[in-house]
């Protein structure tokens, strides 16, 4: 196999490493989860169900003893790839623009990527989305969202299982319509309020909005970032190669990564949808 070493010259080794930096910066799954960097095939978390008992004991009298329940979850990154094809002529060109475009477009596709995962219900070799989480709470609505009491039960709902959201996920246009609800019905001030940190930002009851096009219109995802993992392999990768279109005179350039999700908590995510799901 020939490689040009101008084509490899454009995308060092340390673009594997820019490449998982631009994806969490573009990706809006890895602002509302915590983003794990692994190095290992899969990712093995703890899981306690049952924690041990206490009890109030008379001094001199035995301490009853109990057992905290523990199980495991697992989550094994997938593959998502992107793939350009260039001209030599761009390839040769070593100037900071060139190489920065390359890598942003890949960059981009695979925050896409992630992200229509995360938020859906992607068939395997996806990893698992917001839509495949069985034990997932929700908010039973049924007239659309014409105040914030959704939302305000969802933050209870997180609470009942012991966690706390701290992300509210939606659509453009369900932004948009939330973005619209007044305070009265003879009020122009806005039900949501403005985020003091993002001037262009939402909140829902102190709890960041955040917009992405991968969840469907009329649905709002309540994620307690402490419960929604995003797993990323440390290798990933950004290769060249001028072999496979000699013929043609360009080269390939493939970025890849290993992305995976896991939810230890399913019941600390609230789905709020516009209306009830038939069934």
């Amino acid at each position: 196999m020939l490689t040009t070493s101008n084509a490899n010259a454009i995308v060092p080794d340390t673009r594997g490493q820019l490449l998982i930096q631009s994806v969490a910066e573009k990706s809006i799954a890895a602002q509302v989860a915590t983003v794990v960097n692994i190095a290992t095939h899969d990712f093995r978390l703890p899981r306690v169900t049952k924690d041990p008992t206490a009890a109030w004991t008379a001094e001199g009298e035995e301490i009853v003893p109990s057992d905290m329940t523990i199980d495991e979850v697992a989550s094994t990154p997938s593959k998502v790839a992107g793939l350009s094809i260039i001209t030599r002529e761009l390839a040769n060109d070593s100037s900071p623009a060139a190489t920065e475009a390359i890598g942003q477009g890949l960059a981009r596709e695979i925050a896409r990527q992630v992200d229509r995962a995360f938020f859906g219900d992607l068939p395997a070799p996806a990893p698992k989305g917001l839509y495949s989480v069985a034990g997932k709470s929700t908010v039973a609505t049924s007239s659309g969202y014409t105040n914030i009491d959704p939302f305000i039960e969802a933050l209870t709902m997180a609470e009942v299982v012991g966690a706390k959201l701290t992300a509210f996920v939606t659509s453009p246009l369900t932004a948009l319509a939330l973005a619209k609800l007044k305070k009265g019905t003879s009020s122009n001030e806005p039900l949501l309020a403005a985020d003091p940190s993002v001037p262009t930002g939402r909140v829902i009851q102190g709890v960041p909005l955040f917009v992405t096009p991968f969840i469907e219109d009329g649905s709002v995802w309540g994620i307690p970032k402490d419960h929604a993992f995003l797993l990323i392999r440390e290798n990933a990768k950004i290769e060249t190669d001028g072999s496979v279109f000699f013929t043609s005179d360009r080269v390939a350039v493939k970025g890849t990564m290993r992305v995976g999700t896991l939810f230890p908590h399913e019941a600390a995510i609230v789905h709020v949808p516009a209306a009830q799901p038939a069934g």
